[in-house]
């Protein structure tokens, strides 16, 4: 199975690693990132612990946090794994995340 990161997640992905490294240096944002796809490569094998996405989001899928973020993914129809969104935790979750829906 593959991990896919949609647009939204890739936007999202970029914002942090730009606020990071500005804010912590280059070094710190790389090995962030690098954290976070390790993470994303945890989930097939179920080595974060996932929830289901709360009803009210109205999508079917699941999230996990990483540290300050929450990943936002769901199973695509050819059974690889979409990474939906990735939202810090101060975020409007529910309203960042529908903004990141893809259509």
């Amino acid at each position: 199975m593959a991990v896919l990161v949609q647009e939204a997640a890739s936007l999202r992905l970029d914002e942090i690693y730009r606020y990071t490294r500005d804010r912590w240096g280059a070094e710190q944002a790389d090995r962030y990132i690098t954290d976070l796809f390790a993470a994303f490569g945890k989930i097939e094998v179920h080595g974060v612990a996932s929830r289901p996405i709360p009803a009210e989001f109205a999508i079917d899928g699941f999230y996990f946090r990483h540290e300050h973020h929450f990943v936002y993914w769901r199973r695509l129809s050819n059974g690889n794994i979409g990474i939906v969104t990735v939202l810090h935790e101060r975020m409007h979750q529910m309203d960042r995340f529908r903004d990141d829906l893809p259509d």
